[in-house]
């Protein structure tokens, strides 16, 4: 039996009687509330929960080894190779799925804010809260846009299919699979929505350096005199946070390019963490979660519908996803100039590297290469509390081009825009995880602030013996015995222990690197 194309199985699932299209905000909620999908909370958000899959789930992550990607893939165990035949019998099998369901929603939009380098978009969900999710964290077409509207790449999702590991040849019943030459990605069973975000974020990982643009995890806002900050960091190291300032304009809160016009945000939304989440520290994000807005996995009051932002009983990943336009001190559109500031963040569960450093441009490569941090809990499947890890990029799950490529344009941004770049300890103080204090947030703000505005700039600094980094002996805001963190420490031998065990992490982890430049990793790394 003749297998029908993939293009005409799409054309048909898109165009089939099941299909509701760029439903609004207020239809797409209505649609949610009927199918019982979510709740309407108190302030107008829709509160929905994802089952078991409260995070991303990597492992069963797939690139569909194609000939156009082969030589250009950084084939591993983050880009996971899967066969055409693999991915072709699941394809058909999700859109015969899809084909029979009562109702089917497609959102159409674009990633990626410069208008020379947008990627045009359509998303086909089986929930009707995905597709608000879309609506709400991608670009979203004006009308004369929309008629216009081509899309080069289609996400299909699919949370109530499961995979047959058996029969189907993937690990679990969850699957989500990047095809570059059919312009597909093919999420099934799970509903965490962070699947569909991130899918989109891999492609333009992937076409962005191949249009000579640097592609960057951060996020980044900009001050009144266009001075611009970008701030990179995995999951719960405080991107959302530090970057959503009162006095600056946000320009994106996770995902960024970098032309040679300046930054440009590839999204539409935001995707915060909002666990503890309060107005009193965080306002605007607190403030964005109105009318519209997403609550994934947040408790929620049955009878008051009052989102309780303490309660991580379903996972520590709690999830706000709104527009970014929720947020008053914005730039729009999300474009800006180039960087003179970088803000490294890390949560580092040792609680040995200091609360702020200035970084060389050998330093900031070896960094960004490194990509320490503790992964938080709730930000993957079956990671329950910090434990020390090493993201290259401080992105590694969404990079699907070798490393070195990443970090070559890093550096060559650096010294074309003479950027400083700082290293900041978003995590622990006075002792390992359990023992010390996480880092006053009033505190990282202070730092950040100073780093911007230029004050650290000349600052006297002292070196750190195990590190090697530049300390500020002073910043405004600060005390100044928090700076230096072995003085936080009771017990100084236990620091230097810890503090080289660190060190000697950040050796081993390094020796995966065989292809870059030696004197990134002499000039950049640990001294002793």
């Amino acid at each position: 039996m003749k297998m029908v194309s993939k293009v005409n199985s799409l054309y048909e699932l898109v165009n089939g009687n099941n299909i509701l299209v760029q439903l609004s905000v207020p239809q797409l909620m209505e649609k949610i509330i009927n199918n019982k999908e979510g709740l309407l909370t108190d302030k107008g958000a829709i509160s929905v929960t994802t089952g078991k899959y409260t995070g991303r789930s990597p492992k069963d992550k797939y690139i569909v080894q194609e000939n156009s990607v082969l030589n250009k893939i950084d084939w591993g165990s983050v880009n996971q190779p899967i066969s055409k035949k693999v991915f072709n019998r699941l394809y058909h099998k999700v859109l015969h799925y899809l084909k029979h369901k009562k109702e089917l929603y497609v959102f159409k939009g674009f990633a990626g804010e410069d208008k020379l380098y947008q990627l045009p978009i359509q998303v086909i969900t089986e929930y009707a809260w995905h597709n608000l999710f879309a609506h709400q964290l991608f670009i979203r077409p004006t009308e004369e846009e929309l008629k216009n509207h081509q899309s080069q790449f289609t996400v299909i999702f699919a949370p109530d299919f499961k995979a047959d590991p058996v029969i189907d040849g993937v690990r679990s019943e969850t699957f989500i699979i990047i095809s570059f030459e059919e312009k597909v990605v093919l999420i099934g069973g799970t509903e965490y929505a962070g699947e569909m975000k991130k899918s989109i974020f891999t492609i333009m990982n992937y076409l962005l350096p191949e249009q000579d643009i640097f592609s960057m995890h951060c996020s980044a806002n900009v001050g009144d005199d266009g001075d611009v900050a970008l701030f990179f960091g995995l999951s719960g190291t405080g991107k959302t946070t530090l970057s959503t300032d009162k006095n600056r304009r946000l320009i994106g809160d996770d995902e960024h390019g970098w032309s040679n016009h300046g930054v440009f945000n590839i999204e539409g939304g935001c995707y915060a963490k909002c666990i503890h989440l309060s107005r009193e520290k965080e306002p605007q994000i607190y403030d964005a979660i109105k009318f519209g807005a997403v609550l994934e996995n947040v408790v929620v009051n049955e009878n008051t519908r009052i989102p309780d932002f303490d309660n991580g009983s379903l996972t520590e990943n709690t999830r706000a996803a709104y527009p970014i336009d929720a947020i008053d001190n914005i730039v729009q559109p999300s474009v800006a100039g180039h960087p003179s500031t970088i803000i490294f963040l890390t949560a580092d569960a040792f609680g040995v590297l200091p609360p702020i450093s200035k970084l060389t441009k050998e330093q900031a490569m070896y960094h960004f290469l490194s990509g320490y941090t503790s992964k938080l809990a709730g930000t993957e499947r079956g990671v329950t509390e910090p434990e020390a890890t090493f993201s290259t990029c401080y992105g590694a799950p969404f990079l699907p081009l070798p490393a070195k490529r990443y970090a070559e344009m890093l550096g060559k941004k650096i010294d074309e825009h003479k950027v400083q770049v700082f290293l900041v300890n978003t995590g622990w103080t006075g002792g390992v995880y359990g023992v010390g204090n996480r880092m006053k947030l009033a505190y990282t703000r202070a730092m950040v602030q100073a780093a911007i505005e230029g004050k650290l700039k000349h600052v006297e600094t002292v070196k750190d013996e195990i590190f090697g980094l530049h300390i500020p002996v002073h910043v405004p805001g600060v005390p100044d015995e928090v700076l230096l963190p072995n003085k936080t420490w009771k017990d100084e031998l236990a620091y230097k222990g810890k503090a080289k065990e660190l060190a000697g992490k950040f050796r081993e982890n390094f020796k995966k690197f065989t292809d870059i430049d030696a004197e990134i990793e002499k000039l950049g790394g640990p001294i002793a």
